[in-house]
C-alpha cells in the first residue's frame, strides 16, 4: 500500500512549479501597451482632424484651429461637394470603376505569370523575369509623355478604360514578383499529388494553386486597388472631361475654387469620402494582406 502511495505521488512531485514572473515583466508589459497606445493615436490623429473638419459650418470651414466644430455638426461641406459638377456619386463611380477594374486585371494577369514563371520552364525565363521586374526603377513620371501618345493613338486617350490599362500596366512588375514568390512557397508534392488524383491545367491552378497563395492574390489585389483608387497625376494629365474625372482630380477642381478661393470644407469632406474604401477595405482584409506580405513579398 505505502509503494502504491509513493507511486502515485511521484508525479506530484515531478510536476514543475509554475516559474515566478521575472522582475518587470509588468513593468515591460504597461510600457508595450502604453507605447501602442500612443502610436495608434499618432497615426489616427490626422484621420479624426479631417473627419471633424469636415463636419464644421461654412463660416468655421477655412479656420485653422480649432479642427472640430464649435456649433454643432453641419453637413454643408458635403452637400457643397455633391453640388459640385455632375456630383460626388458619380465621380466616385469613376474612381470606383478605374480601381476594381485595375485590380481585376492586375491579379488575373500576374497569378497567370506568376504562376508561369514558378512552374514552368521556357527559353530566357530568367531574363524575361529581370527584365519585367527592372520596369520598377523607371520612375512613372518619365514615361508618361510616350504612354499619353500610345493611348492617342490607340483612341483611349481621355476613357476610363485607357487609365485602367495604364494603371495595371504600372502594378504589374511588383505584383508578378509577389505572385511567383508566393508559388514557389508551395510545395511541389501538392501539384504532383493532385496530378496522381487526375487534376491538372486550369483546375490545377483555380482548385488546387489558388487558395495555397490567396494571402498573395489578396495583397496583390489590395495594393492595386488603393494605388488605382488614390492615383492623380496619370488621371490628371489622361482625363480632360470632366464627367470622367475621378476623385483625386475632382479635389483638385475643388480646391481651386472660384477666384482663388480654396473651400478647405469641401476639400476635407472629399478626403474623407476617399478614406472610407479603403479603411473598410483594409480593415476586412488586413489578415490575408500580412499573411501574403510575409509568405510572398517578403520570401
Amino acid at each position: 500500500m505505502t509503494l502504491v502511495s509513493s507511486a502515485n505521488a511521484l508525479p506530484e512531485a515531478n510536476t514543475p512549479s509554475p516559474r515566478p514572473p521575472r522582475p518587470g515583466a509588468r513593468l515591460h508589459a504597461v510600457l508595450f501597451h502604453v507605447t501602442g497606445v500612443l502610436v495608434a493615436a499618432l497615426f489616427l490623429a490626422p484621420i479624426v482632424v479631417v473627419v471633424l473638419a469636415s463636419l464644421r459650418p461654412l463660416s468655421q470651414a477655412g479656420a485653422p484651429l480649432p479642427p472640430w466644430p464649435t456649433t454643432g455638426l453641419a453637413f454643408d461641406s458635403y452637400g457643397r461637394l455633391q453640388s459640385f459638377g455632375t456630383g460626388l456619386l458619380h465621380y466616385a463611380g469613376n474612381s470606383l470603376f478605374v480601381a476594381l477594374g485595375t485590380t481585376v486585371l492586375t491579379v488575373l494577369v500576374s497569378v497567370l505569370a506568376g504562376y508561369g514563371f514558378s512552374r514552368f520552364r521556357f527559353p530566357l525565363k530568367s531574363l524575361a523575369f529581370v527584365l519585367i521586374l527592372s520596369t520598377i526603377m523607371i520612375p512613372f513620371q518619365s514615361i508618361l509623355t510616350p504612354l499619353f501618345l500610345i493611348l492617342a493613338k490607340l483612341g483611349l486617350q481621355n476613357t476610363l478604360t485607357g487609365l485602367v490599362l495604364l494603371y495595371t500596366t504600372l502594378q504589374l512588375p511588383f505584383s508578378v514578383f509577389m505572385m511567383r514568390n508566393a508559388f514557389d512557397a508551395v510545395p511541389k508534392e501538392i501539384e504532383e499529388a493532385a496530378r496522381i488524383d487526375g487534376v491538372k491545367g486550369l483546375r490545377m491552378l483555380v482548385y488546387v494553386m489558388g487558395p495555397l497563395v490567396l494571402p498573395g492574390i489578396v495583397s496583390v489585389g489590395l495594393f492595386a486597388f488603393l494605388n488605382a483608387w488614390n492615383e492623380f497625376l496619370a488621371a490628371l494629365v489622361l482625363l480632360t472631361d470632366q464627367e470622367k474625372y475621378t476623385l483625386p482630380v475632382l479635389m483638385t477642381a475643388v480646391r481651386s475654387g472660384r477666384y482663388g478661393a480654396v473651400d478647405w470644407g469641401a476639400v476635407q469632406a472629399g478626403v474623407t469620402v476617399m478614406m472610407i474604401p479603403c479603411l473598410l477595405l483594409f480593415l476586412a482584409l488586413q489578415r490575408f494582406y500580412i499573411r501574403g506580405l510575409t509568405a510572398g513579398a517578403v520570401k
